[in-house]
């Protein structure tokens, strides 16, 4: 077994399309939508499915906007270069939460960054620097 996907329920998809590829620089794999039922789905991630979890984005057409609630903790993504992508984020527009550093009590670099509904995406350093 193994993660496919995670989902996140966004308010306007071509804006949360664009944080994810422009700013986070990961892929639109598949993108449909369902009339029937008024939603849109928009697969996302830094390579196929088939090699690895992705993000699907849902959008409702006739909701606007979520409840986070108090469970959602956030999405974490590896990087080579936390404070190079950090300052790339910031360059592309994207909010970043918690500047990169250390994290409490350990040695590891985390950031966070935020993204158009407001989720938490944890970025962490994979490389020694």
């Amino acid at each position: 077994m193994r993660i496919l996907h995670t989902m996140l329920r966004v308010g306007d998809l071509q804006k949360s399309i664009n944080f994810y590829t422009q700013v986070l620089g990961m892929q639109l794999i598949r993108q449909r939508d369902n009339e029937e039922y008024r939603y849109s789905l928009a697969f996302l991630g830094y390579g196929s499915e088939e090699d690895g979890a992705v993000i699907e984005l849902t959008y409702n057409w006739d909701t606007k906007e979520y409840d986070l609630g108090t469970g959602y903790g956030h999405i974490a993504i590896g990087c080579d270069d936390i404070y190079q992508t950090c300052d790339a984020i910031k360059a592309a527009g994207g909010t970043i939460s918690r500047e990169p550093g250390p994290v409490k009590g350990g040695t590891t670099h985390i950031a966070f960054v935020k993204d158009p509904d407001n989720y938490s995406i944890e970025l962490i350093q994979t490389k020694t620097l």
